[in-house]
């Protein structure tokens, strides 16, 4: 029966994996926007092509909130991914 050595520890920078996870979080809620938007934009389409007449100006407004939609999660993120750079504050090494 061999017995392994321990694994040392490896030394994260708490400050460099607390950021990572701060970008990663901003993706998400970046992907969140542009899904729902894909989603009106696919129903303000489906809508024009099933009876124009009658929901033409649903359908425009659900493409223009679909759009607009884009557009502020588009904003958000680069609002805060400047935020989250700002933050970065570099810690002195601990022992």
């Amino acid at each position: 029966m061999s017995i392994l050595p321990s694994p040392t520890p490896l030394s994260y920078d708490r400050q460099l994996l607390a950021a990572a996870r701060t970008h990663m979080a901003n993706e998400r809620t970046l992907l969140t926007y542009v899904r729902t938007s894909l989603a009106l934009l696919a129903f303000g389409l489906t809508l024009l092509q099933l009876e124009p007449r009658r929901t033409r100006w649903v359908g425009l407004g659900a493409i223009g909130t679909g759009l607009l939609v884009l557009l502020v999660g588009w904003l958000r993120y680069r609002y805060r991914a400047r935020q989250i750079e700002k933050c970065r504050v570099r810690l002195p090494p601990t022992s």
